[in-house]
């Protein structure tokens, strides 16, 4: 059992979250790096290995981030060859969101690095409490204020 008097802010779950994050942001930082890339374009990218060519709106939801904020992500993605913006044939006001090849290209080495940090973490974590906290992470993702 851990000892939570060691969280900060009397236990605050926002503080002690966002303390984590900051830490893991680094992790994966100091890794993703050498790719050429930061956190949010390596989680974009991600997203598009798994479903290509998603509208901006939809993609920007799937990485966690407004829509309004996304555009100049986009632009360096399109700047460094690794994205292109499409009509969508079925909606002329819609752009869709592709992977260049050169984006295809780095698929192998962008999916290692989450298999590697993946790897590290889970080692790092007792399993029973690892499943407890990504249940509890899942559920916080899913609030609504009332």
């Amino acid at each position: 059992m851990t000892d939570s008097s060691q969280l900060r802010f009397d236990g605050s779950l926002w503080c002690n979250l966002d303390i984590a994050l900051r830490n893991l942001d680094q992790i994966y930082g100091q890794s993703i790096t050498p790719l050429g890339l930061n956190i949010i374009e390596w989680y974009i990218l991600r997203a598009l290995l798994e479903e290509d060519s998603r509208h901006a709106s939809e993609l920007a939801r799937s990485v966690g981030r407004a829509a309004t904020s996304f555009t100049p992500i986009l632009d360096k993605l399109q700047e460094k060859g690794l994205i292109e913006r499409k009509a969508d044939p079925s909606d002329r006001r819609a752009v869709r969101i592709t992977l260049t090849d050169k984006a295809r290209q780095q698929k192998r080495a962008i999916t290692e690095v989450a298999n590697r940090i993946e790897k590290w973490l889970n080692g790092t974590i007792d399993k029973g409490e690892l499943d407890t906290f990504l249940r509890v992470l899942l559920h916080l993702q899913n609030l609504q204020l009332a």
